[in-house]
């Protein structure tokens, strides 16, 4: 093989680059830093994330994917040239073939956006494949099998739910909901409650330092607090204020059941037979917003199914994407390719 074959995780919040071969080569902030004037690109990934918020007026720093699907068409094509660069190598005499993830649930427009954004940013050949079959490959689900397996991936844009049998998805859910509507939800929730301006990162850093999904002990959670910096809404000067993990935890309680509420929807379309078996087995939660402190314990709670965070859960997409890609003739029924 003289071109070398990359997958790409293209999440809204970060970009997982798999080097078939090698393995994981590149993990960054799907983040992209342009001129405001000329469009031309100044930093993609994590020296573009340092300037979110905090850019002159000819710099814009941005995500160029919203929800999980393109949001803007040339800085995507800019950003995944400078990744597959970066993998492959600049100086290349063959183009290498890219395999890209996509969320279950995106049209046939979005679909030609990704292939197109691919094969202009410098690839042979595009392939596509839906995110919950990477992450059940990459979970390490036996998916061949005649029998039910539930994925739940859970990004920074959005959630896929699946329940995946003989290699294909029987039955898939796709909500505009993850990591960034915790974010958001923490932000208004300070705006709210005590006229506190915060920026994006700021909200990220509170989800992974406070975030809890079930609260064991009320009087513990009244008691942890962290101090948040941000801009006062009434006086315009800065201003920190505590925050307590109970008050966080009343923030991200409403997004967390809309996540679940996509989860209920597929158990409640799935066949009999594969909802049996996923009772046995369980669901395999994985993505990056997963991660969220008892998360699993919600769910279970809410839905009745035992659900099990999958090993290395922020990299399942990407490995999966991988595996996928080294044995493309045992996938091609599960892959669109141009």
């Amino acid at each position: 093989m003289l071109s070398k074959r990359i997958g790409i995780d293209l999440g809204t919040a970060n970009t997982l680059v798999y080097l078939a071969g090698e393995g994981i080569v590149l993990n960054e902030p799907t983040v992209v830093a342009v001129t405001a004037e000329e469009n031309r690109v100044v930093a993609v990934g994590k020296e573009a994330k340092e300037m979110l918020g905090r850019t002159p007026g000819n710099i814009v720093a941005m995500r160029p994917l919203r929800d999980g699907v393109i949001a803007d068409y040339t800085i995507t094509e800019a950003m995944l040239s400078y990744f597959i660069d970066k993998a492959a190598g600049k100086s290349r005499f063959f183009k290498p073939e890219v395999m890209v993830c996509i969320p279950s649930g995106v049209t046939q427009v979005e679909r030609r956006a990704v292939l197109d954004a691919t094969m202009s940013a410098g690839a042979k050949v595009a392939y596509l494949i839906e995110e919950p079959l990477a992450a059940a490959i990459g979970a390490k689900v036996p998916i061949a099998q005649a029998a039910g397996h539930m994925v739940v991936d859970i990004g920074g844009g959005s959630t896929e739910a699946a329940v995946i049998s003989l290699g294909g998805v029987v039955v898939h859910n796709s909500v505009r909901v993850g990591g960034n509507k915790i974010d958001e939800a923490i932000a208004s929730y300070t705006k709210k409650k005590f006229n506190l301006l915060v920026g994006e990162r700021t909200a990220e850093e509170m989800k992974i330092e406070m975030g809890n999904a079930v609260l064991e002990d009320k009087k513990s959670a009244e008691e942890k607090k962290v101090e948040i910096k941000g801009r006062d809404s009434v006086t315009g000067l800065p201003r920190t204020i505590e925050l307590t993990e109970a008050a966080v935890n009343e923030a991200i309680y409403p997004v967390l059941m809309d996540i679940i509420q996509a989860v209920k929807g597929v158990l409640e379309e799935t066949p009999p037979e594969l909802a049996s078996d996923i009772i046995d087995k369980g669901v395999v939660m994985s993505g990056g917003t997963s991660l969220l402190k008892n998360f699993d314990k919600l769910m279970t709670m809410v839905t009745g199914v035992p659900c099990h965070l999958a090993e290395d859960a922020l990299l399942c997409v990407v490995r999966g994407t991988g595996v996928a890609l080294e044995n493309i003739e045992l996938y091609k029924r599960s892959i669109a390719k141009k």
